[in-house]
């Protein structure tokens, strides 16, 4: 398929040139001729400049963006291949450089408004027709981006999105470095409680060789009192066994009769000696070992473990510092579009110059310039949407309760365009979205769902002593938080579902948003407040007071404005969007 801007190949102009003192000069397809394929010429398009076989002036003929060339036929084709002049476009062909991923041969030259993609000329023909995509080709278009509204978007979610991942490396690298030290002490730990268990051991073994020494020293007492009477008696009956035999040698008959009989008697009374000495029972010993301890060890596989503590960057100050408030105007949001008066009931920062919020009343998502104060763009939906959250620096996606739906949306060349729908299994309000993850909360029934992006539901929460009309959420890399309109609470759970704080003693809570400090403001409709909530919910403090009904509300870091709308009767109110400095 030929395209205005397309230069011949190298190849096809030498092999013309050399045959152009040929008198039967043969002209051949040129863009045919760039894909490596040589076909007759059947006929010429003014417009392109090119020759063309039969295949791509049929083609040229029915494409939408060719199908206004003038074509001549193979009578009144040039004989010479002529050149094409210079663009008049802003981009010229020369800047058409990049290859097609589908098509490697091919450079991108083309671009579909329906299906935001870059395309080759076979990307064009096979699958984004003229009869059904609005398909332009880049230099046509390409001129109304030079300092453009979308070119300074982009630029800043590019800037936006590097700032984010540098963020992420500093806070994995200083997560890193806690988690090492966090190994050492635990070494050091290990080494402590491995010494107190040897202590232990070192115990046990000194009562035990105690015992032994105790047991020891009895023994030995008892041997000692014993050798002592053996030797005793011995040494005695040694002493009368020789004087009765002397006595006998010497023939001393009455003396030898009366020491007989005296030593009779002393066997007698020996006898009982010995029959004392002889039941003393001296025992032998072993080592029975505590089963319980030896089992311990059997069975335990491990010292201990090691736990793991949350390495969270995203502090949660329960002191929340004073700020001076200034009010900075207003922005109507109001447009001819609009019939009926706006109620603003959700809004998202894509970058500080640009503000997403979802109008209710006119059923529609409109695209605010902060730095002009202007909408500049806006999207009409099925149905009323409520709550908008933003994906990534061109993406969003937004509830619309009452056809239980939740729609997605992107940003493309300075317009918002619909995407695809996820249905849900209640009537969708508040909605945020971290990594990846969308945080749902719904009115009929009350409850919350973790969804991924494809409306997988991951995670349910559904305590009825928790929620009854949870009408906004938000959350962030630790936390979720849900402002109840009938509890009258900002209720703090994780992302396991547990509730871990709650901040009570609200009017009518509504909209929230999240401080780059990890504070909470809260919309309270019931006492014309916004409040600052710390971000554990422990306390709380008013730092916009007096407004009419305060309904949405979003932050800006980065320029310390606070953005809200008002849900009032008045026009006056509802029709903007108001704007506090809060330094």
């Amino acid at each position: 398929m030929a395209v205005p801007g397309k230069k011949a190949s190298k190849q096809f102009s030498s092999s013309t040139r050399s045959m152009a003192s040929d008198e039967d000069l043969q002209i051949y397809c040129q863009p045919c001729d760039e894909e490596g394929t040589r076909l007759p010429a059947h006929g010429y398009c003014t417009v392109c400049k090119e020759h063309l076989c039969k295949t791509c002036f049929k083609a040229h003929k029915i494409n939408r963006l060719s199908k206004q060339h003038t074509l001549l036929d193979a009578t009144s084709t040039p004989k010479v291949l002529q050149q094409p002049s210079t663009s008049i476009h802003t981009g010229l062909s020369d800047d058409l450089t990049l290859f097609c991923r589908k098509h490697p041969k091919e450079m991108i030259k083309f671009y579909c408004n329906d299906h935001t993609e870059l395309l080759c000329s076979v990307c064009v023909t096979l699958e984004h027709q003229a009869t059904s995509c609005n398909v332009n080709y880049i230099p046509d278009i390409s001129g109304v981006i030079l300092d453009s509204k979308e070119y300074q978007v982009i630029l800043n979610a590019v800037n936006t999105t590097s700032d984010k991942f540098q963020q992420i490396l500093k806070n994995v690298k200083d997560m890193t470095h806690k988690s090492n030290s966090s190994l050492k002490d635990a070494l050091v730990d290990i080494k402590k409680f491995r010494q107190e268990i040897n202590q232990r051991l070192d115990e046990f073994e000194r009562q035990a060789a105690d015992a032994a020494k105790v047991i020891e020293q009895e023994n030995n007492k008892h041997r000692k009192a014993v050798e002592t009477t053996c030797e005793d008696i011995t040494k005695s009956l040694k002493i009368s066994s020789d004087k009765i035999k002397q006595l006998n040698t010497t023939k001393q008959a009455d003396r030898l009769f009366i020491d007989l009989k005296l030593a009779e008697k002393t066997i007698k009374d020996m006898e009982g000696k010995l029959l004392t000495l002889s039941s003393f029972d001296i025992k032998e010993h072993n080592f029975q070992s505590n089963d319980v301890i030896l089992n311990l060890f059997k069975t335990e596989k491990s010292l201990g473990t090691l736990t793991q503590k949350t390495c969270n960057t995203e502090c949660q100050p329960v002191q929340i510092k004073s700020r001076q408030s200034s009010h900075e105007g207003e922005i109507c949001v109001k447009t001819s579009k609009d019939k009926k008066k706006c109620w603003i009931t959700g809004m998202t920062l894509m970058t500080p110059d640009l503000l997403i919020i979802s109008d209710y009343s006119n059923n529609a998502v409109k695209m605010v310039d902060t730095s002009s104060q202007s909408v500049y763009d806006q999207l009409q939906l099925d149905n009323q949407p409520w709550n908008i959250t933003r994906l990534t620096s061109l993406e969003l996606a937004v509830t619309l309760p009452d056809i239980q739906t939740i729609q997605f949306i992107s940003i493309s060349s300075n317009q918002l365009k619909k995407r695809h729908t996820v249905k849900v299994d209640g009537k969708c309000h508040g909605i945020s979205c971290y990594q990846g993850k969308l945080v749902v909360s719904f009115v009929y029934p009350a409850k919350l769902q973790i969804l991924d992006m494809n409306g997988t539901i991951l995670t349910t929460i559904d305590e009825k002593n928790i929620f009854k009309y949870p009408w906004y959420i938000t959350c962030n890399r630790s936390s979720i938080y849900v402002s109840d309109w009938n509890m009258k609470t900002v209720t703090m759970l994780n992302w396991q579902g547990d509730m871990v704080g709650s901040y009570s003693g609200m009017g009518y809570p509504l909209g929230v948003s999240l401080s780059d400090d990890g504070t909470v403001f809260v919309c309270d409709e019931g006492r014309n407040v916004i409040e600052e909530i710390s971000g554990d919910c422990s306390t709380g403090k008013v730092v916009l007071q007096n407004l009419k009904t305060p309904q949405a509300v979003c932050w800006c870091g980065k320029t310390k404005k606070l953005y809200y709308s008002c849900d009032a009767w008045g026009e006056k109110y509802g029709n903007y969007l108001h704007i506090h400095n809060l330094s």
